[in-house]
């Protein structure tokens, strides 16, 4: 599908499992339709990847998808979970699979209390949350190093081996502060534990205070993880940009999405800085089979992932319609699905954000 007659860009778009059938269309059409508003011209192919593809084949996606995805300026991703299949089958099939391949070091998560959701702390407003966590994405406690031994025996041993390199921690904490300086953000908050974890995070802490001396225009500080949710709850508004571990990130990420209304809206960006691999761009909620085929699942998280697809493609203008159009759909709540509290299916949700945009 092509939009638009001005600049190119190739995106890949696999819909995956349970509600990304029913989310992704809304996306797609919506950026559709604000390339077409902005001059964007978009090349858009759907790869049919994900659980049934599984039961079908035994592999999530091919063993060459990532050179069949290669050649793409963006790939944006849906849900992958399927309750017939093992997590550890689909995650490690698909998601940290193309992260590493990817080199996809920088996960990007914006969490923000949008105008007129009913988020769930007192006293919170929309200016109240606003957060940017840049989680790093390759290593740390998600690298897969480990392995388990005497299956089925008492003596049966898993060991889980985290790897943090002085290397990849530094990238990230740079890539945090270079986002902060970029986006006009002032303070960046370092997620460690080197309490107890004692010989990767203090080298995370290390790495932070090295790389902040480059940094003196931003003021710092380093938090205990279990103080830092605590914090989130208690003092969100002292939190601006937060660079964490990649267990420490998607925990908090979640919380923070918990804390603006809903799962359903919260994106992600999962970028190789570089631009040397396709960078990938998915809702960070699941496939939701709970509520699959029932056309209430929200659309924001992917509609959201989008506009950061297009904010990374230098699509600046556009994407900051898009998300305008976001905000004002969920702010209104006969445009806003059921779990914001609205009463909008997820077709509806998307029509909105549509005609938001004057498409």
């Amino acid at each position: 599908m092509a939009a638009g007659g001005g600049r190119a860009h190739r995106i890949a778009v696999v819909a995956g499992d349970g509600i990304g059938p029913e989310v992704m269309p809304e996306a797609v059409s919506a950026l559709e339709t604000v390339a077409r508003l902005h001059g964007i011209a978009l090349d858009i192919v759907p790869f049919d990847w994900g659980s049934e593809r599984y039961l079908a084949h035994g592999s999530v996606m091919p063993a060459d998808a990532p050179e069949q995805l290669g050649g793409f300026d963006a790939i944006l991703a849906g849900p992958i979970g399927d309750p017939r299949v093992p997590d550890t089958v689909t995650v490690w099939g698909y998601i940290l699979a193309l992260r590493q391949a990817f080199d996809q070091y920088v996960n990007l998560r914006p969490v923000r209390l949008m105008a007129g959701v009913p988020g769930p702390l007192a006293g919170v407003g929309p200016g109240d949350l606003d957060i940017v966590f840049v989680r790093e994405n390759t290593e740390g406690e998600y690298s897969g190093a480990g392995g388990r031994l005497h299956a089925g025996h008492d003596a049966e041993l898993a060991v889980e081996t985290s790897v943090f390199t002085r290397g990849g921690i530094e990238r990230i904490v740079r890539y945090a502060f270079e986002h902060a300086r970029a986006h006009g953000r002032r303070h960046v908050t370092s997620a460690t534990k080197s309490n107890a974890l004692r010989h990767a995070m203090p080298l995370w802490d290390e790495c932070f205070a090295r790389v902040a001396a480059d940094y003196p225009d931003i003021t710092t500080d380093s938090c205990l993880i279990d103080a830092l949710t605590a914090r989130m709850v208690t003092r969100p508004g002292s939190l601006d940009v937060v660079v964490a571990s990649n267990l420490f990130g998607d925990i908090l990420t979640d919380l923070g999405a918990a804390l603006c209304g809903s799962m359903g809206i919260a994106p992600s960006a999962n970028l190789d800085p570089t631009r040397q691999h396709p960078s990938l761009f998915q809702a960070i909620h699941g496939s939701a089979p709970d509520i699959a085929g029932q056309g209430i699942a929200n659309p924001v998280g992917e509609l959201w992932s989008g506009a950061l697809a297009l904010e990374f493609l230098g699509e600046h203008e556009a994407a900051a319609a898009l998300l305008a159009a976001i905000e004002a759909t969920v702010a209104d709540p006969a445009t806003r699905t059921r779990d914001l509290g609205g009463t909008a299916s997820t077709a509806e949700a998307g029509a909105a954000v549509r005609a938001a945009l004057g498409g």
